[in-house]
Order: C-alpha cells, then sequence, then structure tokens
C-alpha cells in the first residue's frame, strides 16, 4: 500500500499496488464533467426513499468522493447503497458487538485508517472504493455481493434491500448528471467544444499552432492533410472536461510540416496525420508521462480506448518505478516532457460518447 498512498493525491485514488505493478482502475468511468453535489443542497433536499437531512448530506460526500475517483455512477450507487446498509447514512461514532471499533457511515474498523479519516464521510468512502475497484470483476457481480466482498461481510444479500433505495438517492441528487463526451463521433460538434474551451483559455497550444486545425474542422472546413482523427477530438473533450485546464503541443505534423522524431513515420504524420495528441500540461501541470495527471488521464481512457492505441513514456514511467498494468493501451518510450497518445494504429471506434 505504499506505493498508493504516495501517489494518492496526486492520482486521486486511480492506481492501487498489485505485486509491484500498478493496474489502471477498469471501474473509472467513461463519463465526462462529473458534477459536485452541494453538501448543503443535499441537506435541504426533499426526503429521498426515507432518507433526509444529513443523511443525503452524507450521500452527497459518498457521491462526490467517487466522481472524483472518475468513477461511474454504478459505483457511486454502490458506495451509497453500502453505507445505508451499514449506518442509515449516519456517521456513527461507536460500533457494535461485532466490531466494537467501527466508526462512520461505513462502519469501517481500526485497519482501514485513523479515527479521523473513517469519521469523515468523504474520506471513507475514498477507502471503500479504493477497495473496492481492487475488486477484480466486481461490475459483473451483484451489487450486495460487491459491497459484501469489500466490507467482509458474511452476508452477500445484506446490502440487497437496500439498492433500490440508494438508486433513488444518487438520481435524486445529481440530476442530469452522467452524460457522454458530449457528441460521440461527430467531429464537427467536437471541435466546436473545444473551439470554446479554446476560446475560454481552458486548451491552449504551442508554437507552431495546431488549434488552428480544430477550428477548421469545427468551421466544417476540410484542409488537406490537416484532418483530426474523430478518437483523437474525442479525449480532448475528455481531458477538458476532466481537467479544465488542457496543453496540447502536437497534433497533425502533417499539417504543420514538423520532420520530427519518427518523421513521416509518425503517428502525427501517417494517413494523412492527425491520429495523435501530445498533452503537455493537465489541469495547469506540466506532464511527464510519469505524474499523477497523466496516469488519472490514462486510467480513464484505458477502459474505452480502442486495442492498438498507444500511449508514450513508458521509459518515463519505469524511471520513476511505475509498471502500468494496461488493458488496452500499448507503451512505448518517448521524452519526458509531455504525454503521448495515438490511434493510428487502430480502425476500432472508442466506446465514449
Amino acid at each position: 500500500m505504499g506505493l498508493v498512498k504516495l501517489l494518492a493525491a496526486s492520482l486521486t485514488g486511480l492506481l492501487l499496488t498489485v505485486g509491484g505493478t500498478v493496474a489502471l482502475s477498469s471501474g473509472t468511468g467513461t463519463t465526462c464533467g462529473l458534477t459536485a453535489v452541494s453538501r448543503a443542497d443535499a441537506a435541504a433536499h426533499d426526503t429521498v426513499a426515507g432518507y433526509s437531512g444529513d443523511q443525503l448530506a452524507n450521500a452527497a460526500d459518498i457521491i462526490n468522493a467517487g466522481a472524483q475517483l472518475g468513477l461511474t455512477t454504478q459505483a457511486q450507487t454502490l458506495g451509497v447503497m453500502t453505507a445505508m446498509g451499514e449506518s442509515s447514512l449516519i456517521n456513527l461514532d461507536h460500533g457494535d458487538s461485532i466490531g466494537p471499533d467501527s466508526r462512520g457511515v461505513f462502519q469501517q474498523r481500526a485497519t482501514w485508517g485513523s479515527l479521523a479519516e473513517r469519521m469523515d464521510p468523504a474520506t471513507a468512502a475514498g477507502l471503500f472504493f479504493q477497495r473496492l475497484i481492487a475488486l477484480p470483476g466486481w461490475e459483473t457481480m451483484t451489487p450486495s455481493a460487491a459491497a459484501s466482498a469489500v466490507q467482509i461481510n458474511a452476508d452477500p444479500e445484506h446490502y440487497a434491500p437496500f439498492f433500490v433505495p440508494a438508486t433513488e438517492v444518487v438520481t435524486a441528487l445529481t440530476p442530469g448528471a452522467g452524460g457522454t463526451c458530449g457528441d460521440g463521433g461527430d467531429a464537427v460538434a467536437l471541435a466546436q467544444q473545444l473551439v470554446t474551451a479554446a476560446d475560454n483559455g481552458q486548451l491552449r497550444g504551442l508554437v507552431p499552432d495546431h488549434l488552428k486545425e480544430i477550428r477548421w474542422i469545427a468551421s466544417g472546413q476540410t484542409v488537406p492533410d490537416c484532418g483530426i482523427d474523430t478518437r483523437i477530438l474525442q479525449v480532448m473533450v475528455l481531458a477538458v472536461n476532466q481537467f479544465h485546464q488542457v496543453g496540447v503541443s502536437d497534433i497533425n505534423r502533417k499539417c504543420t510540416g514538423q520532420l520530427l522524431g519518427a518523421g513521416t513515420a509518425s503517428s502525427h504524420w501517417i494517413n494523412g496525420g492527425g491520429g495523435a495528441v501530445d498533452f503537455y500540461s493537465l489541469g495547469g501541470r506540466s506532464l511527464t508521462g510519469a505524474d499523477g495527471q497523466s496516469l488519472r488521464l490514462i486510467g480513464l481512457l484505458d477502459p474505452v480506448i480502442p486495442t492498438g492505441a498507444r500511449i508514450g513514456q513508458a521509459d518515463c514511467r519505469r524511471e520513476a518505478g511505475i509498471s502500468l498494468a494496461l488493458v488496452h493501451f500499448t507503451q512505448f518510450d518517448d521524452t519526458c516532457n509531455h504525454l503521448h497518445l495515438d490511434v493510428a494504429f487502430t480502425a476500432d471506434p472508442m466506446t465514449v460518447g
């Protein structure tokens, strides 16, 4: 667990140590723009499924903890369901005869963390979600069985009665949340979102200017050798929605005439160019490919990126002692001043959007 604690702040819990390898959670959400739920608004919300006041405020903390980790509504609902079954969404300062040291909304015992951590609903939820996404195949288990495995509850059906109420609470507190990455495979609509982000200062480029390529697509222009793969546009929209401040250094090098690195064999150049994107910053932080922001983006994309897509900076991660267990991405070495991502060698669509 040492690596998890070391990286927790920058990775927002997306990584788990498994036998010395960092495993990117398959439970990370593929939705964009997950919004925070106001604890105060939740507390003032009308009663939902018999829960109200501080109970709904605690549910909001659980929902927010899941959103911060990039988890799906499925995981958020499972978290709320578990807390209902453990404490009725009440932040209990005592345990029971089975677990006299149990505390908080999840009734976590001392082995889970400090008393302060367990008594803070948001932190306790984060501890729960970290163990949930470390559970192999949790997404295909029944909600109660998954919760029971995490909580080490001998009764796999203990939480089953709380699934429907949890669904009602999550739905009530997050109206309109959980949408996908906007406009799916519509390149013009995706480019228009990115133009808006650029005009708002959320998306920035370096010299030479690659954002002009996006502007041409957004306006419906077809400029020879200046296209961008729709999947790359999807990746960029996801990045903007998740990190809010994004810096891009390269997209279509054939368009700008850049013969760098692999030259005309580059994924930025082949097939007309535009099959790759280089991020130099996410969330206002410079990237090395081994930093927390880079690893978070990889974790968000790996479950949905088509097989054969590539992610760079493998050598940078090795030097940092980080080994990624990836499902769809293949890795290659690259310079440690950005994060390279390409889909130029795969024809499969992304499952986002």
